[in-house]
């Protein structure tokens, strides 16, 4: 009797300590998905950033070809032309020039990215009493879902890390005048010459761009993604990461291309020599613009853009979905 009341309680114990370490592995394991999650979005938009480095130069130069107070002194944009001058006048090197700090800007601005687009869309879901209904779910509520989290997840990543979007740009930006010499120099600079309200210089209109860009991106690729594989189940999912990686960053960056060159503009004016052009808000700088550009101004340096995220967005979905199902994988043997 006394033999059975013992192993009664030895076999208690031993499920309650079962219990206690599964409980520890599942918590243990949300903590690997979240590091996962960090780790993979960091990983691939440096990556992809990397990559398509030289036509990001190309896009900024662009941009801010339109700072002339005499908008004849524009030159005519040629991507071949604005290439090699950069190539012979600056050498090879120049066309990574900020290429640290986009790094730098860009893996904790993807980490963070990715990570709360991920928890932005559950929480939507669980708001929504769509949690368990997903696949059965209509394509708007889907869309609405991934637009919604996604909008989030870009206002949330580019405030975090808007300082060194800043710094990226004004050193990009710069050809035979180097008015910074680098990241710690251009914060500094900043700071001195501007205030600590100058790392935020234009951040609004950052803001204006970076949701709706990002809500288009995640929307139109998760929505891509869905059909295509519900119709060609058999694909390579690297290809239709790709794919449709491509197709959504061209659907963004066409809808918030004219944000986006507002804000390059307002991050640079009054910066190494620059004439203070765009003393109004958004409404006001882009009705200039096109006042003294036409609306073609408005989508100057869209060419390089495309070129830039059709690799771009492309290899930053592709390495993320590729590095997410990797770390999934091992974690699943842990």
């Amino acid at each position: 009797m006394v033999m059975q009341q013992t192993e009664a309680r030895v076999s208690v114990s031993s499920g309650h300590n079962k219990a206690s370490s599964h409980r520890l592995t599942q918590d243990q394991r949300s903590h690997i998905e979240s590091a996962s999650q960090l780790l993979a979005g960091g990983i691939a938009g440096a990556f992809s950033k990397t990559c398509t480095a030289p036509l990001s130069r190309l896009t900024i130069l662009f941009q801010v070809q339109g700072m002339h107070t005499n908008a004849a002194a524009l030159r005519k944009p040629s991507i071949l032309h604005e290439a090699s001058r950069i190539l012979n006048e600056e050498g090879l090197k120049a066309f990574w020039k900020g290429n640290l700090v986009t790094i730098a800007h860009r893996l904790p601005y993807s980490s963070v990215n990715f990570y709360t687009y991920e928890h932005y869309k559950k929480l939507l879901y669980m708001v929504t009493g769509m949690e368990n209904q997903r696949e059965s779910s209509s394509i708007s509520s889907n869309v609405f879902v991934h637009f919604v989290a996604g909008g989030l997840a870009g206002i949330t990543a580019a405030s975090a890390t808007y300082p060194l979007d800043l710094v990226r740009t004004r050193l990009a930006a710069q050809t035979k005048v180097i008015y910074y010499t680098g990241i710690w120099h251009t914060l500094r600079t900043i700071c001195a010459d501007e205030g600590i309200l100058g790392l935020y210089k234009g951040l609004g209109t950052t803001l204006m761009g970076v949701g709706p860009s990002i809500a288009i991106s995640f929307s139109a690729y998760e929505s891509l993604r869905s059909y295509w594989r519900s119709n060609r189940p058999h694909d390579s999912p690297v290809v239709v990461s790709l794919a449709c990686g491509s197709l959504s960053g061209i659907a963004s960056s066409t809808a918030t291309f004219p944000l986006d060159l507002v804000r390059r503009r307002k991050q640079l004016e009054g910066v190494g020599g620059r004439a203070v052009v765009y003393k109004t808000g958004l409404l006001g700088t882009l009705k200039r613009i096109v006042k003294t550009e036409g609306v073609r101004g408005l989508y100057r340096g869209i060419l390089p853009e495309y070129y830039k995220v059709v690799p771009g967005v492309g290899i930053c979905f592709m390495t993320y979905e590729t590095l997410k199902l990797y770390f999934m994988d091992l974690s699943s043997k842990l």
